[in-house]
């Protein structure tokens, strides 16, 4: 049975009318019978209201239940990866990133991030890139605190001179930071890449950033932002590779990264 299927049939048998359901979700009617039909797949940012709606859970709506799949929360133990972060820097004397990591876990307490079933701590994405830096055999202080605090300045409305770490990680965070910049971020996408481009660790900050972004976006991401990422990864990200790769440490991260986020977009050029 196809995903619209399963939506006509829950609709039918919690007697609504795709005029009822639409507006439970907060779409067209339109919209609703498209998915039905099989004509389109509703965004993932429509599917939790969708099984709520129609009493079911996402599992059994994406018909991961028929198939034996179990939709899990795409998101490791954040406390585990804070004590291998803390060990980490502990055992290298990386003394910001013991300064920035409980300032991380305080300026981002009170977020999240979006996910199909559920919402979690927003410090898993910080400790994720802080941990696959770790895992590429990066043990360098100013790339596993500005990796900590990329969004820090973004999205909590943190000063850059409030960051207690050296100017270069100040300034590599400051790139990174979109609100460091005038106009909406479709507007300043080509300056905003531009300076990265000007700045290493800034660019492999950003690379590591939209590595994980990639890997779990089908989790929050409608398909169109999901397709738009694709495109800008390819257009804006992978060439700052190269500027990586120009710094000798970094050359065997660079390649790794090329090959992970290359996996990553042809994926979803197929599937999307």
């Amino acid at each position: 049975m196809s995903m619209g299927s399963r939506i006509a049939e829950a609709r039918r048998k919690c007697g609504m009318t795709q005029e009822s359901l639409a507006e439970k979700v907060g779409v067209s009617f339109q919209a609703v019978s498209t998915w039905e039909n099989d004509k389109s797949l509703p965004d993932t940012e429509h599917l939790k209201k969708l099984a709520g709606a129609l009493g079911i859970t996402v599992d059994s709506l994406m018909d991961a239940g028929e198939r034996g799949w179990e939709l899990k929360p795409m998101t490791p133990d954040p406390d585990h990866m804070y004590t291998y972060i803390k060990a980490k820097a502990q055992a290298g004397k990386l003394e910001q990133t013991l300064r920035v990591l409980p300032l991380m876990r305080e300026k981002h307490s009170a977020q999240k991030r979006k996910s199909t079933i559920g919402e979690v701590p927003y410090i898993v994405h910080p400790l994720t890139l802080a941990c696959h830096a770790l895992a590429m055999g990066i043990v360098d202080d100013d790339v596993i605190a500005a990796l900590l605090l990329h969004d820090v300045i973004e999205d909590t409305g943190t000063a850059p001179d409030e960051l207690p770490v050296s100017s270069r990680v100040r300034e590599a965070v400051k790139l990174v930071s979109y609100n460091s910049y005038e106009g909406d971020k479709e507007t300043i996408k080509p300056c905003y890449y531009k300076h990265i481009k000007e700045s290493a660790l800034a660019s492999l900050i950003k690379c590591i950033d939209r590595c994980n972004n990639l890997s779990c976006m089908a989790d929050g991401f409608s398909r169109g932002k999901m397709a738009s990422y694709v495109v800008q990864t390819e257009k804006y990200v992978i060439p700052l590779l190269d500027v990586v790769k120009a710094v000798p440490e970094w050359n065997n991260a660079a390649w790794l990264l090329r090959y992970q986020i290359t996996a990553l977009t042809e994926t979803f050029k197929r599937l999307l």
